[in-house]
């Protein structure tokens, strides 16, 4: 069967030939005979039964068609995460259910259509939407002085129909930056650590505004034991348990007292930064083969 095996890996149209960071995974894959194709998530002449296994990679233009999206996530039989995963997952709002579970989560605040926000008397808040992709219509804000800017974009976001969510801007990524702790399976199928990233920070000006993912700052770097603690505590919190995962990306930074704080647990289209672990694409490439 492996020896035959079809395996897809999803894009958008900005991506015909992958996001450069899943090269690596298209040909690791090809060196181990596995027949490969890169195919849009919205491309209506894509028949998905024909492939053993479906693995989303960069179909970062789901942001304003998430319904669809979503819905297009459950049609696929051999789906990588799975269909339920990416409908939890693609709305911030799960960070709530992951605090409530115990994971130290950065603390969020969540205004809905029709609900209102006042501003904190001060501090640096980040306001975005929380169905997002590539820090979309997220901005950073000073307060007081830039609260009436910040409550105009949670309205924006509110007035669209959109959840917005308020969170303290963390400083320590100006200096230590964000950890990226990236998740694939070990040979027993176990999700396990594989390698880790350092981002340094993005949100550098007040004003809604789009990031290329090409212009992040990305280093290698070796997750501390509280870190991976973390990581641990949010991937066993994931509603239906995370063997059933391909891959797992936990961001956290420190918090105020340096202890971690979940930012974000991306399980639907994360960057893995394959390039910046060694042996990763061939570990996930081998995950991969043994699902099929």
């Amino acid at each position: 069967m492996a020896a035959d095996a079809r395996i897809a890996l999803v894009t958008c149209a900005a991506f015909p030939d992958l996001w450069d960071d899943d090269h690596p995974l298209r040909d690791a894959l090809l060196a181990r005979g596995l027949a490969v194709d890169v195919v849009r998530w919205d491309d209506t002449d894509a028949d998905w039964s024909r492939y053993d296994l479906t693995v989303i990679r960069s179909p970062w233009d789901y942001v304003p068609r998430r319904e669809q999206f979503v819905a297009w996530a459950h049609s696929v039989p051999r789906l990588a995460n799975p269909g339920d995963i990416i409908a939890w997952n693609t709305d911030k709002r799960y960070l709530a259910e992951l605090a409530a579970a115990g994971v130290p989560v950065i603390p969020t605040d969540f205004v809905g259509p029709g609900e209102t926000w006042t501003p904190p008397a001060e501090g640096e808040w980040v306001v975005k939407p929380t169905v997002s992709a590539g820090s979309q219509d997220t901005a950073r804000y000073r307060l007081p002085a830039q609260a009436a800017e910040a409550a105009a974009h949670v309205a924006r976001l509110t007035g669209a129909g959109r959840t917005a969510m308020i969170q303290p801007y963390l400083t320590a990524v100006d200096t230590a930056g964000e950890t990226a702790v990236l998740c694939l399976p070990d040979a027993s199928g176990e999700l396990t650590f594989s390698h880790g990233i350092r981002k340094g920070p993005m949100l550098r000006r007040t004003g809604e505004h789009t990031i290329d993912p090409g212009s992040e700052d990305i280093s290698p770097r070796t997750p501390s034991e509280a870190e991976l603690a973390v990581a641990r505590r949010a991937l066993s919190a994931v509603p239906g348990g995370a063997k059933r995962l391909l891959y797992a990306r936990v961001d956290v930074i420190p918090g105020p007292d340096g202890a971690p704080q979940l930012v974000e647990l991306e399980l639907t289209e994360p960057s893995l930064f394959l390039r910046e672990g060694p042996g990763a694409a061939e570990r996930l490439a081998d995950a991969i083969l043994a699902r099929v």
